[in-house]
């Protein structure tokens, strides 16, 4: 049964890296891993001037590429709207574990990567997907807080004043066995994952 849980932070946390670390702590413990991620703009996996590139650039909306060692496919939008997540999940092949890397406004289940360098504040306060964190520092309760607290005499904030929210669970970013029991813990079954997705695009 296919797996997913997200990384989401900002633009330097060492998100890409972190992966590079942890796929292999996850695949040495038996598990097969895909991932997934969320690119900026206009990226191009292909060399100007080569033959798919320029299948591309003559219209092609596919292109797939294949030799003995490998096989790519590019789709290009030609002005189409970006696919959503679910979409991007439904194109992936069976997978004990799917990383999503990126796509921190999605409704999935999501681990935080944090680095105080970075100067950024903390994403978890206003993300309740966010189970977890890995960070060089341990959040305090006071960045638990919502960045938009609720108004005060609203049924939200009595819920907030009766069940205080406390920090997610943190590990060290440098503590790739714990970051993946962290995924172990809280990967979602795909198919709940997309019903998710799916509830959340309806609002």
């Amino acid at each position: 049964m296919t797996r997913v849980i997200g990384f989401a932070g900002w633009s330097g946390a060492g998100k890409t890296t972190l992966l590079a670390r942890l796929i292999p702590q996850l695949a040495a413990r038996g598990l097969s891993v895909s991932t997934l991620k969320h690119a900026h703009h206009s990226f191009d996996i292909d060399t100007p001037g080569k033959d798919s590139w320029q299948h591309r650039q003559a219209g092609a909306t596919q292109v797939l590429v294949a030799s003995s060692k490998r096989w790519a496919l590019m789709h290009e939008l030609r002005d189409q709207p970006e696919p959503r997540l679910a979409e991007l999940l439904g194109q992936m092949h069976p997978v004990d574990l799917i990383l999503v890397e990126g796509f921190k406004r999605e409704m999935h289940s999501k681990i935080e990567v944090h680095r105080h360098a970075n100067g950024k504040p903390w994403l978890f306060p206003d993300d309740r997907h966010i189970v977890a964190v890995v960070s060089d520092i341990a959040p305090s309760a006071e960045a638990a807080l919502p960045a938009d607290p609720p108004r005060v005499g609203t049924h939200a904030a009595a819920l907030a004043r009766a069940a205080p929210w406390s920090p997610p669970p943190h590990v060290s970013l440098d503590d790739i066995a714990a970051v993946a029991d962290l995924v172990l813990q809280h990967a979602c079954p795909l198919q709940q994952t997309l019903r998710a997705l799916a509830a959340n695009a309806r609002h």
